[in-house]
């Protein structure tokens, strides 16, 4: 069982939370308050294995919650502001809930949790086998005004910068608040390649490639030192 605690200013917010926890099999609520502080003490006892916490909250924010448990439990932040994700993901959270929280998307990030405990504590992780992508597969990302559908087939290369990232597309580039390292792991591996801690490249999207610089397009972009040899010897393994 995972033991939940869930953090939040608004009555309603703890209901629907509370409900969505006794209806999955593998929760366990241990508290429901709007006391950040009193969910705090119980974390550092270390009674809890997952926090669900809001971002807003009138004695300690989410934020500054993440950074003094330091990583002793699970963290699914909600709140109602997108703008708020960049810096969650940094503080590795678990993933974040943008009010109002449908059960399926609960469900969802609460899986991550449970594929995480069910893993051997000695061992490593081992992603999911990556599905074959047909010419329908797509992401949604959240811009500043909406959430935007991204067909795979469309995407060029993506380039990550210090607050968001900029995905490119033959027609347009789409901004939003995300790191690179949730990037790669939404994106099939076998489709894209990082080459570079700023960029990310569809392979079948390149032009061509000279040195340690990559082509699409009108674009040019390097290969990092890091990410050289992996990426050179994926091109190898499809020359002819």
């Amino acid at each position: 069982m995972i033991r939940c605690i869930v953090v939040d200013d608004e009555p309603l917010a703890l209901d629907i939370l509370t409900d969505y926890i006794e209806k999955v099999p593998f929760l366990q609520l241990v508290n429901a308050t709007t006391s950040a502080f009193e969910a705090l003490a119980q974390v550092q006892k270390g009674e809890a294995d997952l926090v669900f916490l809001d971002v807003q909250m009138p004695e300690l924010t989410g934020i500054q919650f993440l950074k003094i448990i330091n990583g002793k439990c699970g963290v699914i932040l909600t709140t109602a502001y997108p703008q708020y994700a960049l810096e969650s993901y940094e503080l590795d959270v678990v993933d974040y809930l943008l009010k109002p929280i449908a059960f399926d998307r609960f469900y969802k990030a609460v899986q991550k949790v449970q594929a995480q405990a069910l893993q051997p504590a000695a061992a490593p992780a081992v992603p999911a086998p990556v599905p074959v992508p047909n010419s329908h597969d797509f992401i949604f990302v959240k811009t500043e005004h909406k959430i935007q559908k991204i067909y795979l087939d469309d995407i060029l290369y993506i380039e990550g910068l210090k607050d968001y990232i900029s995905i490119f597309t033959a027609a347009e580039r789409v901004i939003t608040l995300q790191n690179m390292k949730k990037m790669e792991e939404v994106l099939p591996s076998h489709r894209f390649i990082r080459v570079h801690k700023s960029y990310i490249v569809s392979l079948d999207k390149i032009d061509s490639i000279e040195r340690s610089r990559i082509q699409i397009c009108d674009k040019i972009i390097p290969i990092g030192d890091t990410y050289r040899d992996y990426f050179f010897k994926l091109i190898e393994g499809r020359n002819i």
